[in-house]
């Protein structure tokens, strides 16, 4: 069920899932995050859903929340 902006997630997979769900995956973010992924590469984020180029961790945010980049979530390397 779609719960706009005011749904919450446990985890970085519910995230990748929900943007992969409502078709967001690929859509470009309204401005690209700089992101440190967990493996120490720094990498832009420029789409919803992300893959570090270095471990393939994959990370999400909703576009409700792509202003925020405490709101990113790791999903899972290749997940």
């Amino acid at each position: 069920m779609h719960e706009g902006c005011m749904g919450s997630f446990e985890n970085g997979k519910q995230v990748v899932d929900k943007l992969r769900m409502m078709g967001f995956s690929n859509q470009y973010m309204p401005m690209p995050m700089k992101l440190k992924c967990s493996c120490g590469e720094e990498f832009e984020m420029e789409t919803f859903e992300s893959k570090c180029p270095k471990c393939n961790m994959v990370y999400g945010v909703t576009p409700c929340h792509a202003f925020d980049p405490s709101n990113i979530q790791a999903a899972g390397v290749d997940y």
